[in-house]
């Protein structure tokens, strides 16, 4: 009989101590939350742009074309968030120059689609990049603005799609589509051109080129703190592909792209 309470007092006062280390352990995990949520405040009162991760669309104006991103950012200090993004684009030629025809069908005279004189191939691209974003600057209040360096490299994957042209047959009289390698004298012969015969056409013909890619920037943040991501986005870009990409006829293509861009940034954050 002893001996079995002894066994009980000690099960209970196991039990009893297991839920006092349990209780011990709940409350240091409080206590460790709740500072870590003191810290944070005061980090974002210091002017620093405090979260766990982020994601953003950005809308980018270049000075070759134009392009669309997404981006995706995981905090890992204050001052430092990893970045991983994919984006899509068109760089334009810098000879490239849109012309309006006339031309006739029957007795009628008809304006034509804008085209681009002498334009063989669309360069679009498509690009996966990881970089990352460090803080430079906090903001000062909730209406200040933080600056932060961006900066990263990836795969640019190019791709050349062949522009085509509606023109007049002078033979048949017919008009017709051709690309500028079916027929380069009249592909380059304006009093012949219609116009271009939209973006559909040419895309089971795309040819894809491999590259590299890489960037820089400047972000300007004057959204609100772990929630609305609202920017402005300055920098540069660099590409480069496995073969020389052509765009216009007569003129050499080249492998090396640089170029300086503005974008808007849009986007949320999650703590």
């Amino acid at each position: 009989m002893v001996k079995r309470l002894f066994i009980i007092v000690i099960l209970f006062t196991s039990i009893s101590n297991l839920q006092a280390q349990e209780k011990k352990s709940k409350q240091q995990r409080k206590e460790e939350k709740r500072e870590k949520i003191n810290q944070l405040i005061k980090q974002e009162e210091e002017g620093a742009l405090v979260y766990a991760k982020q994601n953003a669309f950005g809308i980018k104006l270049t000075t070759d074309g134009y392009g669309f991103f997404f981006e995706k950012g995981k905090y890992k200090t204050v001052t430092k968030t990893n970045l991983f993004w994919v984006g899509l684009g068109e760089r334009k030629h810098q000879k490239e120059e849109k012309r309006t025809n006339f031309y006739q069908q029957g007795s009628f005279l008809f304006l034509g689609n804008p085209y681009v004189y002498g334009k063989v191939n669309n360069f679009y691209h498509f690009e996966l990049g990881f970089g990352q974003q460090r803080l430079i600057g906090g903001k000062g209040n909730k209406n200040g603005i933080a600056v932060s360096a961006i900066y990263g490299g990836g795969l640019s994957l190019g791709m050349l799609k062949p522009y085509y042209l509606n023109v007049l047959d002078q033979n048949t009289g017919d008009r017709k589509d051709i690309k500028y390698t079916q027929d380069t004298s009249t592909f380059l012969n304006s009093s012949v051109i219609a116009g271009s015969t939209g973006f559909n056409k040419g895309f089971s013909e795309i040819s894809y080129v491999p590259g590299v890619t890489g960037r820089f920037a400047l972000r300007f943040d004057y959204g609100k703190y772990n929630e609305l991501l609202s920017a402005i986005e300055a920098g540069v870009n660099v590409a480069y592909y496995t073969k020389e990409m052509e765009q216009m006829a007569k003129i050499d293509g080249k492998k090396f792209f640089f170029n300086a861009y503005v974008s808007i940034v849009f986007g949320k954050r999650k703590s």
